[in-house]
Protein backbone atom coordinates (compact mmCIF):
# COMPACT_ATOMS: atom_id res chain seq x y z
CA UNK A 1 0.00 0.00 0.00
CA UNK A 2 1.04 3.50 -0.30
CA UNK A 3 1.72 6.22 1.84
CA UNK A 4 -1.03 8.10 2.04
CA UNK A 5 -3.58 4.55 2.48
CA UNK A 6 -1.23 4.14 5.87
CA UNK A 7 -2.18 7.51 7.00
CA UNK A 8 -5.53 6.41 6.06
CA UNK A 9 -6.13 3.69 8.01
CA UNK A 10 -4.52 5.02 11.10
CA UNK A 11 -6.45 8.23 11.51
CA UNK A 12 -9.72 5.69 10.61
CA UNK A 13 -8.87 3.93 13.67
CA UNK A 14 -7.79 6.49 15.70
CA UNK A 15 -11.09 8.82 14.75
CA UNK A 16 -13.50 5.26 15.21
CA UNK A 17 -11.88 4.43 18.08
CA UNK A 18 -11.78 8.02 20.31
CA UNK A 19 -15.80 7.97 19.12
CA UNK A 20 -16.12 3.97 20.06
CA UNK A 21 -14.38 5.10 23.39
CA UNK A 22 -16.37 8.23 24.24
CA UNK A 23 -20.18 6.26 23.16
CA UNK A 24 -19.50 2.44 23.86
CA UNK A 25 -19.76 0.95 20.27
CA UNK A 26 -16.09 0.08 19.62
CA UNK A 27 -15.11 1.72 16.63
CA UNK A 28 -15.64 -1.47 14.71
CA UNK A 29 -18.75 -0.79 13.35
CA UNK A 30 -16.81 2.83 11.92
CA UNK A 31 -13.63 0.62 11.13
CA UNK A 32 -15.62 -2.13 9.04
CA UNK A 33 -17.33 -0.63 6.48
CA UNK A 34 -15.12 2.50 6.08
CA UNK A 35 -11.93 0.38 5.27
CA UNK A 36 -14.25 -1.76 3.12
CA UNK A 37 -15.38 1.25 1.04
CA UNK A 38 -11.82 1.61 0.04
CA UNK A 39 -11.60 -1.98 -1.63
CA UNK A 40 -7.75 -1.45 -1.24
CA UNK A 41 -7.87 -5.37 1.31
CA UNK A 42 -10.34 -8.39 1.49
CA UNK A 43 -13.16 -8.42 3.58
CA UNK A 44 -11.55 -10.47 5.87
CA UNK A 45 -8.84 -8.82 6.28
CA UNK A 46 -10.26 -5.92 7.34
CA UNK A 47 -12.74 -7.92 9.34
CA UNK A 48 -9.41 -9.50 11.15
CA UNK A 49 -7.40 -6.12 12.20
CA UNK A 50 -10.97 -4.10 12.70
CA UNK A 51 -11.14 -7.27 15.57
CA UNK A 52 -7.52 -6.29 16.58
CA UNK A 53 -8.48 -2.44 16.62
CA UNK A 54 -10.94 -2.73 18.79
CA UNK A 55 -9.84 -5.00 20.75
CA UNK A 56 -6.36 -2.73 22.23
CA UNK A 57 -8.88 0.19 22.68
CA UNK A 58 -11.47 -1.69 25.19
CA UNK A 59 -8.68 -3.69 27.07
CA UNK A 60 -6.85 -0.25 27.66
CA UNK A 61 -10.75 1.74 28.48
CA UNK A 62 -11.81 -1.29 30.29
CA UNK A 63 -8.74 -1.91 32.22
CA UNK A 64 -8.01 1.83 33.07
CA UNK A 65 -11.38 2.04 34.51
CA UNK A 66 -10.63 -0.56 36.52
CA UNK A 67 -7.27 0.75 37.94
CA UNK A 68 -8.74 3.86 38.50
CA UNK A 69 -11.61 3.11 40.80
CA UNK A 70 -14.05 4.37 38.65
CA UNK A 71 -15.98 1.46 36.37
CA UNK A 72 -19.41 1.47 36.06
CA UNK A 73 -19.32 -1.77 34.81
CA UNK A 74 -22.41 -4.04 36.73
CA UNK A 75 -20.27 -7.28 37.46
CA UNK A 76 -23.43 -9.43 38.12
CA UNK A 77 -24.58 -8.31 34.71
CA UNK A 78 -21.84 -7.29 32.40
CA UNK A 79 -19.93 -10.65 33.78
CA UNK A 80 -22.82 -13.17 32.40
CA UNK A 81 -22.73 -10.95 29.13
CA UNK A 82 -19.16 -11.49 28.88
CA UNK A 83 -18.84 -14.86 29.26
CA UNK A 84 -21.51 -15.40 26.55
CA UNK A 85 -19.90 -12.93 24.33
CA UNK A 86 -16.72 -14.79 24.61
CA UNK A 87 -18.20 -18.25 23.38
CA UNK A 88 -20.83 -16.22 20.38
CA UNK A 89 -17.08 -14.70 19.71
CA UNK A 90 -16.13 -17.96 19.14
CA UNK A 91 -18.87 -18.96 17.22
CA UNK A 92 -19.04 -15.87 15.20
CA UNK A 93 -16.12 -16.69 13.47
CA UNK A 94 -17.27 -20.57 12.55
CA UNK A 95 -20.13 -19.22 10.93
CA UNK A 96 -18.72 -16.13 9.12
CA UNK A 97 -15.47 -18.92 7.88
CA UNK A 98 -18.52 -21.06 6.91
CA UNK A 99 -20.40 -18.45 4.93
CA UNK A 100 -16.75 -17.03 3.48
CA UNK A 101 -16.62 -20.78 2.23
CA UNK A 102 -19.87 -21.10 0.08
CA UNK A 103 -19.34 -18.22 -1.65
CA UNK A 104 -16.85 -18.31 -4.38
CA UNK A 105 -17.00 -14.40 -4.38
CA UNK A 106 -15.18 -12.80 -1.08
CA UNK A 107 -17.18 -9.24 -2.10
CA UNK A 108 -20.39 -11.09 -1.58
CA UNK A 109 -19.48 -12.20 1.87
CA UNK A 110 -19.01 -8.10 2.10
CA UNK A 111 -22.34 -7.49 0.83
CA UNK A 112 -23.98 -10.03 3.14
CA UNK A 113 -22.20 -7.81 5.72
CA UNK A 114 -23.44 -4.73 4.77
CA UNK A 115 -27.00 -5.65 4.61
CA UNK A 116 -26.64 -6.94 8.15
CA UNK A 117 -25.14 -3.71 9.47
CA UNK A 118 -27.14 -1.87 7.26
CA UNK A 119 -30.46 -3.66 9.03
CA UNK A 120 -29.44 -3.67 12.53
CA UNK A 121 -27.89 -0.22 12.51
CA UNK A 122 -31.51 1.25 10.99
CA UNK A 123 -33.09 -0.45 13.80
CA UNK A 124 -30.75 0.74 16.56
CA UNK A 125 -31.26 4.23 15.10
CA UNK A 126 -35.17 4.25 15.33
CA UNK A 127 -34.61 2.77 18.78
CA UNK A 128 -32.52 5.24 20.45
CA UNK A 129 -34.54 8.21 18.90
CA UNK A 130 -37.36 6.51 20.13
CA UNK A 131 -36.07 4.84 23.42
CA UNK A 132 -37.58 7.16 25.58
CA UNK A 133 -40.88 6.77 25.17
CA UNK A 134 -40.02 2.42 25.17
CA UNK A 135 -40.64 0.70 28.19
CA UNK A 136 -37.66 -1.17 29.33
CA UNK A 137 -36.83 -3.94 31.28
CA UNK A 138 -34.44 -5.10 34.23
CA UNK A 139 -33.27 -8.53 33.75
CA UNK A 140 -31.03 -10.36 36.59
CA UNK A 141 -31.31 -14.00 35.27
CA UNK A 142 -28.42 -15.39 34.72
CA UNK A 143 -28.93 -18.25 31.54
CA UNK A 144 -30.96 -15.04 29.84
CA UNK A 145 -27.83 -12.69 30.24
CA UNK A 146 -25.63 -15.56 28.74
CA UNK A 147 -28.00 -16.05 26.08
CA UNK A 148 -28.00 -12.15 25.18
CA UNK A 149 -24.20 -11.86 25.49
CA UNK A 150 -23.88 -15.05 22.90
CA UNK A 151 -26.21 -13.50 20.52
CA UNK A 152 -24.20 -10.20 20.65
CA UNK A 153 -20.82 -12.67 20.62
CA UNK A 154 -21.84 -13.99 17.16
CA UNK A 155 -23.06 -10.57 16.00
CA UNK A 156 -19.86 -9.26 17.07
CA UNK A 157 -17.54 -11.55 15.83
CA UNK A 158 -19.22 -12.60 12.11
CA UNK A 159 -19.70 -8.96 11.33
CA UNK A 160 -15.98 -7.97 12.72
CA UNK A 161 -17.46 -4.73 14.30
CA UNK A 162 -17.14 -5.39 18.40
CA UNK A 163 -20.60 -5.51 18.85
CA UNK A 164 -20.94 -1.40 19.63
CA UNK A 165 -24.43 -0.35 18.83
CA UNK A 166 -25.74 -4.01 19.26
CA UNK A 167 -24.65 -3.88 22.90
CA UNK A 168 -26.02 -0.85 23.60
CA UNK A 169 -29.38 -1.30 22.36
CA UNK A 170 -29.67 -4.37 23.78
CA UNK A 171 -27.79 -2.46 27.21
CA UNK A 172 -30.70 0.26 26.76
CA UNK A 173 -34.05 -2.03 26.89
CA UNK A 174 -32.84 -5.05 28.81
CA UNK A 175 -31.41 -3.80 31.37
CA UNK A 176 -32.73 -0.10 31.33
CA UNK A 177 -28.93 1.13 32.08
CA UNK A 178 -28.18 5.14 30.95
CA UNK A 179 -25.88 6.08 28.03
CA UNK A 180 -22.49 6.21 30.03
CA UNK A 181 -23.17 2.98 32.37
CA UNK A 182 -23.99 1.51 28.66
CA UNK A 183 -21.21 2.74 27.21
CA UNK A 184 -18.92 1.07 29.80
CA UNK A 185 -20.44 -2.17 30.15
CA UNK A 186 -20.54 -2.25 26.04
CA UNK A 187 -16.88 -1.62 25.74
CA UNK A 188 -16.20 -5.05 28.88
CA UNK A 189 -18.79 -6.97 26.92
CA UNK A 190 -16.33 -6.49 23.90
CA UNK A 191 -12.94 -7.25 25.77
CA UNK A 192 -14.43 -10.75 26.04
CA UNK A 193 -15.92 -11.27 22.85
CA UNK A 194 -13.03 -10.16 20.79
CA UNK A 195 -10.80 -11.68 23.11
CA UNK A 196 -12.02 -15.16 22.35
CA UNK A 197 -12.27 -14.41 18.77
CA UNK A 198 -9.03 -13.89 18.08
CA UNK A 199 -7.97 -16.37 20.14
CA UNK A 200 -10.05 -18.89 17.86
CA UNK A 201 -8.28 -17.29 14.66
CA UNK A 202 -4.77 -17.84 15.90
CA UNK A 203 -5.92 -21.32 17.09
CA UNK A 204 -6.91 -22.23 14.03
CA UNK A 205 -4.71 -21.00 11.40
CA UNK A 206 -6.82 -18.90 9.60
CA UNK A 207 -5.31 -15.05 10.17
CA UNK A 208 -6.19 -13.76 7.01
CA UNK A 209 -3.33 -11.70 5.01
CA UNK A 210 -2.37 -8.41 5.49
CA UNK A 211 1.27 -6.21 6.10
CA UNK A 212 2.09 -6.18 9.94
CA UNK A 213 2.79 -2.71 9.68
CA UNK A 214 -1.33 -1.72 9.04
CA UNK A 215 -1.89 -3.83 11.86
CA UNK A 216 0.71 -1.78 14.23
CA UNK A 217 -1.11 1.37 12.69
CA UNK A 218 -3.86 0.25 13.39
CA UNK A 219 -3.59 -0.98 16.71
CA UNK A 220 -1.50 1.90 18.11
CA UNK A 221 -4.85 4.43 16.48
CA UNK A 222 -6.83 2.24 18.55
CA UNK A 223 -4.97 2.51 21.67
CA UNK A 224 -4.59 6.28 21.43
CA UNK A 225 -8.32 7.04 20.01
CA UNK A 226 -9.01 5.16 23.59
CA UNK A 227 -7.29 7.51 25.72
CA UNK A 228 -8.31 10.54 23.95
CA UNK A 229 -11.89 9.10 24.05
CA UNK A 230 -11.97 8.30 27.46
CA UNK A 231 -10.76 11.80 28.38
CA UNK A 232 -13.76 13.10 26.69
CA UNK A 233 -16.52 10.86 27.53
CA UNK A 234 -15.41 12.23 31.33
CA UNK A 235 -16.62 15.71 30.28
CA UNK A 236 -19.42 15.39 27.94
CA UNK A 237 -23.04 15.72 29.07
CA UNK A 238 -25.26 12.07 28.79
CA UNK A 239 -27.08 14.22 26.10
CA UNK A 240 -23.84 15.05 23.61
CA UNK A 241 -23.25 11.18 23.92
CA UNK A 242 -26.82 10.44 22.71
CA UNK A 243 -26.81 13.04 19.74
CA UNK A 244 -22.81 11.32 18.65
CA UNK A 245 -24.03 8.24 19.07
CA UNK A 246 -27.53 8.81 16.65
CA UNK A 247 -25.19 11.24 14.42
CA UNK A 248 -22.82 8.10 13.66
CA UNK A 249 -25.66 5.85 13.20
CA UNK A 250 -26.73 7.69 10.27
CA UNK A 251 -22.96 7.67 8.62
CA UNK A 252 -22.99 4.33 9.58
CA UNK A 253 -26.05 3.38 7.35
CA UNK A 254 -25.24 5.45 4.36
CA UNK A 255 -21.35 3.80 4.35
CA UNK A 256 -23.25 0.68 4.37
CA UNK A 257 -25.92 1.47 1.41
CA UNK A 258 -22.54 2.29 -0.86
CA UNK A 259 -20.62 -0.89 0.28
CA UNK A 260 -23.08 -2.80 -0.74
CA UNK A 261 -23.53 -1.25 -4.41
CA UNK A 262 -19.93 -1.13 -4.44
CA UNK A 263 -19.92 -5.18 -3.50
CA UNK A 264 -22.81 -6.50 -5.39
Amino acid sequence: MSLHLYVIFFAVSFAASVAGAICGIGGGILIKPLLDAFGVLSVSSISFLSGCTVLSMSCYSVGKSKLNGYSRVDMKIGTPLAVGAAIGGALGKVIFRAVSAISSDPNKVGAIQAACLLVITFVILIYTVNKDKVHTLHVKNLLICILLGLFLGICSSFLGIGGGPINLAVLFYFFSMDTKEAAENSLYIILFSQSTSLINTLVTGTVPVFGIGVLVLMVGGGLLGGMVGRKINKTVEENTVNRLFIGLMIIIILINVYNIYQFM
